[in-house]
């Protein structure tokens, strides 16, 4: 299957598909990693480690497993083996976002090894298999789990593994959380799928805005219609419109949040073609109208001040 160039739509660019080695030096228990952005591993990818992942700057969209939500600075979560995950940054040719990611990576069965020395890793466990499904924490739990990884990255060796049992511990035991992806959710995680799913995820991110049609994607996949429909389901948990709605969506709620645009405009803005359609969506997801959700933000903004 490969990426082909449809009569009227622009070719769908390429990128590396993804399964992530993950390396850690000897003397390490764990990867802590300070990632600008973008680079070559920020791609929708997987590994058998789990990741921890704090967002230091800027917003965009959490891509996890089938979950597709919404991020900005501060944002800490974690991400089980096998589950594919990405974090989207809208940014301009050549522009880099320095320090963007703090990356934490380890092996779950280091911790499960170990606890017939240290019986007290046991109480991990239901906390690993909760990450399997990956997780986004809030409140003061998301504020301490995230000075824990800016400190490490000031020590090393024992100092920085002692910070991880306490980062560990305190996601483990913490009630603010929010699972993200699907339990039935099952990718088909082989490299050929992956690079498809990227190159068109990366696609769908910039031109959700547009007139998209199933068609002209599938073409651009080098499928027909159904296959790549079935694919995409399999692959992203969403159907393709689901998709791209809530691509349009998360779009529509940044500029409520952050802009005065009237709402007619915005609407017109991310995709939709009429306000009725794009009322039903908005009050469908967010269980609210968009005048509704500007109010409730900027009250937000206010209470913060």
């Amino acid at each position: 299957m490969t990426f082909r160039q449809g009569k009227n739509t622009a070719a769908i660019p390429r990128t590396v598909p993804s399964f992530e080695h993950i390396v850690t030096e000897a003397s390490d228990s764990f990867l802590w990693r300070l990632d600008d952005y973008p680079w070559e591993r920020n791609v929708w990818n997987f590994h058998p480690e789990y990741e921890i992942h704090l967002l230091r700057k800027s917003s965009g969209v959490a891509l996890v497993g089938d979950h597709i939500g919404e991020f900005g600075p501060g944002y800490l979560a974690i991400v089980g083996g096998g589950l594919p995950h990405d974090w989207v940054t809208a940014v301009q040719p050549g522009e880099l976002i320095e320090g963007r990611d703090i990356v934490l990576q380890f092996d779950p069965q280091r911790l499960r090894g170990s606890a017939g020395l240290l019986p007290e890793l046991r109480e991990l466990e239901p906390f690993l298999e909760r990450s399997l499904r990956g997780m986004v924490f809030h409140g003061q739990s998301a504020i301490d789990g995230a000075a824990l990884m800016e400190q490490m990255g000031t020590v090393h060796g024992l100092p920085r593994l002692c910070l991880f049992l306490e980062l560990v511990d305190l996601l483990a035991r913490t009630d603010e959380y929010e699972l993200l992806s699907s339990p039935d959710f099952s990718p088909l995680l082989d490299a050929q799928s992956l690079d498809i799913i990227q190159r068109t995820l990366t696609y769908l991110f910039q031109h959700f805005a547009e007139d998209l049609k199933l068609p002209d994607v599938a073409e651009l996949a080098g499928m027909s219609e159904s296959t790549f429909s079935r694919f995409f389901q399999k692959n992203t948990g969403n159907s393709f419109s689901d998709h791209v709605a809530k691509l349009r969506l998360w779009q529509a709620c940044k500029l409520l949040s952050d802009t005065d645009i009237p709402i007619t405009d915005i609407c017109f803005q991310v995709g939709y073609m009429n306000i009725s359609n794009f009322n039903r969506a908005f009050l469908r997801k967010h269980k609210m109208t968009p005048s509704s959700y500007r109010k409730l933000s900027r009250q937000r903004l206010a209470m913060r001040a």
